[in-house]
């Protein structure tokens, strides 16, 4: 059974991460995505280093389940072909700098021209105003003016700190991909495309508002200056490995200290109330972490896990790949690559039980689908072999 999506068709023009990931979403779910390159290097991340058999992991794991075309679109007849393209099309996305499609020929008004019904997306970094407008834009620009890095520095007192994953432009992605969903159904009910705009800047601070903008969601109330309740962070080193373990309840509270040995701490009047324990939570978690320290992981997950403290292993990304949870839910799976070799990726993260999203094929080579593409929109054998001076063959 096909995935979810299959039967739509996305002309993708997008590079790097933020875009492709979001299409390689919609490629796993089903829809078949025509990655639009230019024949000199194509996708930037296709140069990345950490790469076999000619392809990088970074391009491999944003691109799979995609047909890839090359087009040079600076000559008319590669343009003309992208029109053709867009005709047999559902969804457009780019993520050029806002401006860049229009000057190319391929704004909304020009492609809605061809496709009236058209879902048209772009997706940029700072949005499509304003002052940082025309700003190149890289992922910890955004963790800076979004408000992420001074959220991970724990404090607004502090040095601001990055995320050390590129969280602006997955969170953009996933946004995106949901976004596109949410407007091919309302095509479905109403005949009629739209235009998504997202950015990553607008992408992220929606991201933080749910759980760290608290003390600026009142208006008209003084706003505090954002305070650390703690840098002690909720990983802790014991005999052997790393563990996390955390506690919110009473109930969970009572769990820890018969866990830890520590049944004086339930007397201690620091740590009477969730109100007192979150007052002083530095001179909680120390104590914790000073337990913690006497005994092997394993020790101390099988007796947490028997008191019912919620606790696990704190893994590097190695034996995430070997845990038993990860195995047992096979998220982590393995497939060969025609050039690559053997390769080893995540799976598509969402299950359907009616229509399941698969990995089909890995990232194409630049412009392997090229002619076959160009064969189904109507192009004969011998136009193909003409166009091959703007249009590389597959």
């Amino acid at each position: 059974m096909p995935g979810p999506l299959h039967g739509f068709r996305v002309v993708d023009l997008t590079s790097m991460i933020s875009g492709p990931l979001a299409t390689m979403i919609l490629a796993d779910q089903g829809a078949e995505v025509i990655k639009v390159e230019n024949p000199d290097g194509g996708d930037h991340t296709r140069a990345q280093n950490n790469r076999r058999g000619g392809f990088s992991a970074g391009f491999l794991n944003n691109n799979r389940n995609k047909r890839c075309v090359a087009l040079d679109l600076r000559e008319p007849a590669a343009k003309e072909v992208l029109r053709r393209l867009v005709a047999t099309a559902d969804v457009f996305v780019q993520n050029f700098r806002p401006g860049v499609a229009e000057r190319m020929g391929f704004g909304e008004e020009a492609l809605r021209a061809i496709k009236p019904d058209l879902v048209y997306v772009s997706i940029c970094g700072f949005g499509d105003s304003g002052p940082y407008v025309g700003k190149p834009v890289y992922d910890p620009l955004i963790q800076g003016v979004s408000g992420l890095a001074s959220i991970q520095a724990g404090s607004d007192t502090e040095r601001p700190r990055l995320v050390r994953t590129i969280v602006p432009d997955k969170m953009t992605a996933i946004t995106a991909s949901q976004a596109i969903t949410a407007a091919l159904l309302a095509r479905e009910r109403t005949g009629q495309g739209q235009h998504v705009r997202l950015s990553m800047l607008d992408a992220v601070v929606a991201f933080l508002w749910a759980s760290d903008m608290g003390s600026q969601t009142f208006v008209g109330e003084d706003i505090p200056q954002q305070e650390a309740a703690s840098f002690i962070d909720l990983i802790y080193q014991t005999q052997t490995d790393y563990i996390s373990a955390a506690v919110q309840s009473n109930k969970e509270w009572l769990a820890l200290t018969r866990a830890l040995g520590k049944p004086e701490w339930l007397d201690d009047p620091r740590f009477k109330t969730p109100a007192l324990r979150g007052k002083n939570i530095n001179d909680r978690l120390r104590l914790t972490q000073e337990v913690l320290l006497t005994r092997p992981a394993a020790e101390w997950l099988e007796r947490l896990e028997a008191e019912g403290v919620p606790c696990a292993p704190v893994l590097t990304r190695t034996a995430m790949i070997e845990n038993a949870q990860v195995r047992a839910n096979e998220i982590v799976v393995e497939y060969e690559h025609g050039e690559a070799g053997r390769v080893r990726q995540a799976r598509p993260a969402a299950r359907f039980s009616a229509t399941p999203a698969e990995i089909r094929h890995g990232g194409r080579a630049l412009g392997a689908d090229t002619d076959a593409v160009l064969a189904e929109l109507g192009y004969s054998a011998d136009e193909i072999a003409a166009l091959r001076g703007a249009v590389p063959a597959g």
